[in-house]
């Protein structure tokens, strides 16, 4: 039996042979820039990455969301603070401080407020506390879960039920988040990598 290399059963098998190649290379491509998205975010993300597979239960769900969070961040016009900023902040805070000893409750909500402000004067928008998480998780990722632990604790405070040590607790994660946010400079990623 002679191959007619001209006949439609080789044309056909040739052309399939083909396609599947190249839908094998489209999906290795495809795999390989999924799993450099997830290295890249779970680095820039840390522990936060781990917090939205949980809340969005899917791994594109979340690196959807995260990625939104890098967006809304890029949209948004951050500044260091002056230097007088930072002296009036730091002079507000250990005024906040020196009251914790006499009335640990407001000074811990005083403290949020104080953070709230840092947040606004740095250009960080969010108005809601579950926004304001979101954008600052972009910058300061590692102070997500300190700074959502002593965001419950004044909610707490609010309604009368937390304990001094976690009032002391919170002014600790508070400061940790205030000095950050006080620093200089924000380290912003290139948008080659971000993206």
């Amino acid at each position: 039996m002679t191959l007619n290399a001209y006949s439609p059963q080789i044309i056909i098998g040739a052309c399939v042979v083909v396609l599947m190649v190249m839908l094998l290379i489209a999906w290795g491509v495809t795999r390989q820039r999924s799993i450099q998205r997830t290295a890249m975010l779970r680095e820039r993300f840390g522990p936060e990455y781990d917090v939205a597979l949980q809340e969005y239960g899917a791994r594109r769900k979340a690196e959807a969301a995260l990625e939104s969070r890098l967006h809304r961040v890029e949209g948004l016009t951050l500044r260091p603070l002056e230097e007088t900023e930072r002296q009036r902040y730091l002079a507000e805070w250990d005024a906040i401080q020196a009251r914790f000893v006499d009335h640990p409750r407001g000074a811990v909500i005083e403290g949020d407020e104080l953070i709230n402000s840092v947040l606004t004067a740095r250009g960080y928008t969010g108005g809601r506390f579950d926004q304001r998480v979101a954008d600052i998780s972009v910058h300061h990722a590692r102070l997500v879960d300190p700074y959502r632990r002593a965001n419950a604790v004044v909610g707490r405070a609010a309604r009368n039920e937390a304990t001094t040590e976690e009032l002391r607790g919170a002014m600790i994660l508070y400061r940790a988040l205030f000095d950050e946010l006080l620093q200089t400079k924000t380290v912003i990623m290139p948008r080659a990598q971000a993206a």
